[in-house]
């Protein structure tokens, strides 16, 4: 069993956190579960860019649909990165659990092609290499969050079993550097302390996480600022603007109303 972090209870929805097990923290960055019971809940869930991708099955007995393209979702699917908004939306009673991805591991261990997952999700019964059908007949079988969060951990060891995941390699170095000073630090620096000839640098990124690194930095800083204006008590959004790298507050609103579709005002005026 992983490690409990968290439980939040709030609005008759449950949400608990888990730390993956120290096996997975390569491909793993988090887990989480989250449940409501009430009968005529109406839940929509916002996905904005925050450069992981993700595992998630659920159980809803009206489904689970993707928006705005309105597509009805497979019960265990995987999700790729979001450049526009789009949401998860669930009427009535739900369970779900996510495995939080780095943002290598959809190409690596699913040789999905990430670029062709960027807003979208993937059918994860369509994988051939390892028998998914098996691993959804357990999840069916137990109503348990915490059993849910054990089969899709070993739904994931089973995937890095049948994959070679090359270690210390210079786009996950990449990656790291870049989470690591929250998109502020320049792809040329990046660039030089991986040692990789830019076209090289930008080929293998966008085949591994299906953004350029320009992108993938962006959003890094976006998911920075958004996590100090909702996790910190800022006076001025300009501060916030200015200590997640932004030049300007001008910039630093058209960054976040890209990703979100509001400004960072009326995203705490919908959020609290």
């Amino acid at each position: 069993m992983s490690e409990e972090k968290l439980e939040i209870v709030f609005l008759g929805m449950r949400e608990v956190q888990f730390m993956p097990p120290e096996n997975l923290r390569p491909y793993v960055n988090s887990i989480m579960v989250m449940e409501t019971t009430e009968l005529n809940a109406h839940t929509n869930i916002p996905l904005y860019a925050d450069g992981y991708p993700g595992i998630m099955y659920y159980t809803a007995k009206n489904g689970c649909y993707l928006l705005p393209s309105n597509k009805r979702l497979s019960e265990l699917f995987l999700y790729g990165q979001t450049l526009d908004p789009v949401s998860l939306d669930i009427s009535g009673p739900f369970k779900f659990v996510v495995l939080q991805l780095y943002p290598f591991a959809s190409q690596y261990l699913l040789d999905v092609n990430p670029k062709e997952l960027n807003d979208d999700c993937y059918n994860l019964f369509q994988l051939e290499q390892i028998n998914i059908e098996a691993y959804a007949e357990k999840l069916r079988a137990t109503e348990a969050l915490e059993d849910w969060v054990d089969i899709l951990s070993k739904l994931t060891e089973e995937l890095v079993a049948h994959h070679s995941v090359p270690k210390d390699d210079q786009i996950q170095q990449a990656i790291s550097l870049i989470l690591e000073h929250g998109g502020q630090l320049s792809v040329k620096a990046v660039r030089d302390q991986v040692y990789l000839a830019e076209r090289t640098f930008e080929r293998k990124f966008n085949a591994q996480v299906g953004l350029s690194p320009k992108q993938f930095a962006k959003i890094i800083q976006f998911k920075s600022s958004l996590k100090l204006l909702t996790n910190e008590n800022y006076v001025q959004l300009l501060d916030v603007g200015y200590d997640s790298g932004f030049a300007d507050q001008s910039h630093f609103i058209r960054s976040f109303k890209k990703y979100t579709g509001k400004t960072p005002s009326e995203f705490l005026q919908t959020t609290y």
